[in-house]
């Protein structure tokens, strides 16, 4: 038996009445192995610092916006993919 693969898009929370929301780090490299709750990237807002955390374990397969991107709520910032068994 093989195993399969499940993706987990990584979306910008809603952050509070804010209109600019800055990617301002990604703490991991694509390719690299990301554990539950690690904290994947970093958003600003001109109020806050808010940490992006892994919901799953997985490796950063894509990232969709790079550091310095200006971005809002709902859009996708990269994606993680997990190994599942059959």
């Amino acid at each position: 038996m093989g195993s399969k693969t499940e993706d987990f898009e990584l979306i910008t929370p809603d952050l509070g009445d804010t209109d600019k929301i800055e990617l301002v780090r990604w703490n991991f490299r694509l390719g690299d192995q990301i554990n539950v709750g690690a904290e994947v990237c970093e958003l600003v807002t001109d109020k806050a610092s808010f940490p992006m955390e892994s919901p799953i374990n997985g490796i950063l397969a894509r990232i969709d916006r790079e550091k310095g991107s200006i971005i809002k709520k709902g859009e996708i910032l990269g994606m993680i993919r997990r190994k599942v068994s059959e």
